[in-house]
């Protein structure tokens, strides 16, 4: 841990958060939330935030971004960017910088949210069976993360890629989606459903069953009609969406080991808690067979406000 100030950059799909870490006051300050498609590459998200800045640059940099893990050149998936970490260091004059997945960021947060910052969304039970916590969330992908104790004590997150694991229909409304889906797309991958782009999909697809018009063009204006209750189209399409993230997050769960608590991260969560709290999501978590008694331990909550991802990427380690 740095004694220093720290950049902290939380680095998605679609938007990019940039903040000054105090280690020394424990809190984040100067925060700048940018449009990735304002800008030629994220080097120049980062001179726009220090112009800004009106104090000297830190020494210490961690950027999460929403990329898979590599060495130095980060190559992201959901937007044309990439960047070398060394460059980014030499030519802002970082003496130390770190680039984690986005997802290991909101895992390094998880210790720091309190309860003004998380929603219920199932108890589990009160005897924690591990303390190995898992996060996922949907956004413009679906990603995710665990955090574990290393040998001394302190944590460790893993870099994970939920979306791109299998999914699996489970009713039979799902199996005509998927059938007319692989006529369409080479496979069915999680976040091909489970995202912002996949809650879209899944919309124009339920019309195309059903024979309707399906005139709605944006993932938000599906997901504030469904929960307004004032188009069964919506309705459908986002309570199929989060059947199909509760079968992701169980996988994603028993995958990982990760029975000491699930949140739920990203964009689109906290826009949607009433409707997923009524939905089959917590149903079709739990429906794993022999290991279903298990996953119903496992407590669920959403981070419905904060910025985890500045947090996590300001107490993770450099």
């Amino acid at each position: 841990m740095s004694h220093g100030n720290r950049l902290v950059a939380d680095v998605g799909g679609t938007n990019t958060r940039i903040a000054l870490f105090d280690p020394a006051a424990g809190e984040l300050r100067a925060l700048g939330e940018y449009r990735n498609r304002a800008f030629a590459n994220f080097e120049d998200v980062i001179a726009s935030w220090l112009e800004t800045l009106g104090e000297p640059a830190p020494g210490d940099c961690c950027i999460a971004v929403a990329a898979p893990p590599s060495a130095d050149l980060v190559t992201m998936f959901n937007m044309d960017w990439s960047f070398s970490c060394s460059a980014v260091a030499r030519r802002f004059g970082f003496q130390r910088l770190a680039r984690i997945n986005d997802f290991e960021s909101n895992a390094y947060a998880l210790p720091y949210l309190g309860s003004d910052n998380l929603t219920v969304i199932h108890p589990g039970s009160a005897i924690a069976q591990t303390d190995t916590l898992a996060v996922v969330g949907p956004g413009t992908g679906l990603g995710g993360s665990f955090l574990i104790r290393s040998a001394d004590g302190s944590p460790r997150a893993r870099a994970c890629e939920p979306g791109h694991a299998g999914l699996s229909p489970a009713t039979d409304l799902e199996l005509e989606l998927f059938a007319l889906l692989l006529t369409r797309h080479q496979d069915i991958y999680a976040e091909l459903l489970v995202s912002g782009p996949g809650l879209l999909r899944l919309y124009r697809a339920l019309a195309d069953i059903q024979g309707r018009a399906g005139e709605l063009r944006q993932p938000a204006d599906i997901s504030t009609h469904a929960l307004a209750g004032d188009d069964e189209l919506s309705e459908l399409a986002l309570n199929t969406f989060c059947a199909l993230l509760g079968s992701a997050c169980g996988d994603f769960l028993l995958a990982t080991g990760s029975y000491g608590g699930l949140y739920l991260a990203g964009g689109i969560i906290p826009r949607i808690i009433p409707f997923l709290l009524r939905s089959p999501f917590v149903q079709r978590l739990q429906a794993k067979g022999a290991m279903a008694d298990r996953l119903a331990r496992v407590p669920v909550h959403a981070i419905s406000s904060g910025h985890p991802g500045l947090v996590g990427a300001a107490h993770a380690p450099l």
